[in-house]
């Protein structure tokens, strides 16, 4: 087992400012503080601007809930981030992402059947996080598709989660005892 690092604290162990932030987090619409809201209690401004900023994403975001948590289990995939994956791979299923896509992501492969939208995004996610630019043509075909909101959307998804993958991997978030971790990759 990996050693912890900034375990979650404990309600009695909080600041006011913590545990005002804790109380917004715990009562809005994730019901808990998981992820990498324990981590950011440390620093109770940042905690506070990630959870609008998670909000803004999560639940007023233009693209619909499967293709934003398609987006969002990529950048799992790429930062080998298992919590965030443990997470939204179910997020994903939930809303409607198809398990066969779930799972090529899950072995770093490209779904064989994207319908035209999924495909957008599966291009704009890997295209901006493993070349660090979007070519032209995967900028146009989003951009057309979703409109000028839609593409700051996605790649304000894109960003913001792996914002989330770097923090829980910085202190080797684990996955419950009943999830399953990212299968094991060659390195890309």
């Amino acid at each position: 087992m990996a050693k912890e690092r900034l375990r979650p604290l404990a309600a009695e162990e909080m600041t006011a400012e913590q545990r005002r932030v804790a109380d917004a987090v715990l009562t809005g619409p994730r019901g808990g503080l998981r992820g990498p809201f324990p981590v950011l209690l440390r620093k109770p401004k940042l905690a506070e601007s990630a959870r609008r900023l998670s909000d803004c994403i999560r639940y007023d975001n233009v693209l619909p809930p499967p293709l934003r948590e398609l987006a969002i289990i990529i950048v799992a995939r790429h930062w080998d981030a298992h919590y965030a994956w443990y997470a939204h791979s179910q997020i994903a299923l939930d809303e409607g992402l198809g398990p066969a896509i779930v799972d090529a992501i899950a072995r770093s492969e490209e779904p064989d059947e994207l319908s035209i939208d999924e495909k957008i995004v599966y291009d704009f996610s890997r295209e901006l996080l493993n070349e660090n630019d979007l070519s032209d043509a995967v900028y146009d075909a989003a951009l057309a598709r979703f409109g000028e909101a839609g593409v700051v959307d996605l790649s304000a998804t894109i960003g913001f989660y792996c914002f989330v993958a770097v923090t829980l991997n910085m202190v080797r978030e684990e996955v419950p005892d009943d999830g399953k971790n990212l299968p094991n990759i060659d390195p890309r």
